[in-house]
């Protein structure tokens, strides 16, 4: 990589729980993230955060915002992203696993109880100290 890339992170609430499956791709494989990708030439962010978490999970979400940003960075393997952490709700849909080759396990899970290893994101946003239950737009 030359230079970063963008891409945008979506944490979908449900019942007190949140989105996370485990990555399968080789920048953090076999680690756990919710649904995110890059964002579309000329695409907002917001409708990078819908149009993801379709494509990835089959779901529809809604009350989409932006509530933090990571540099995250894996030396080892060359790899170098700006996270947008979006937070959103489950509007609607059945959770499926629209991109096999990719992630596999989506499941909810209580945001103190996340699966293990955490992807590089998803553990430089925990350092934020942002929780999306308590302290997000709503």
């Amino acid at each position: 990589m030359e230079k970063p890339g963008v891409g945008v992170a979506i944490i979908v609430r449900k019942d007190n729980k949140v989105l996370f499956g485990k990555r399968l791709k080789k920048f953090g494989k076999n680690t756990w993230h919710p649904p995110g990708g890059h964002i579309e030439i000329f695409e907002s962010i917001e409708d990078t955060a819908i149009r993801e978490a379709k494509e990835e999970t089959n779901i529809d979400i809604e009350n989409v915002k932006i509530i933090g940003v990571t540099n995250d960075i894996d030396q080892g393997i060359g790899i170098h992203y700006v996270t947008i952490w979006i937070v959103s709700d489950y509007a609607s849909g059945e959770i499926k696993n629209m991109e096999p080759t990719k992630a596999e396990d989506w499941n909810w899970f209580e945001w103190d109880k996340l699966p293990r290893p955490l992807f590089i994101p998803v553990e430089n946003f925990i350092k934020l100290g942002i929780n999306p239950f308590k302290n997000s737009p709503r």
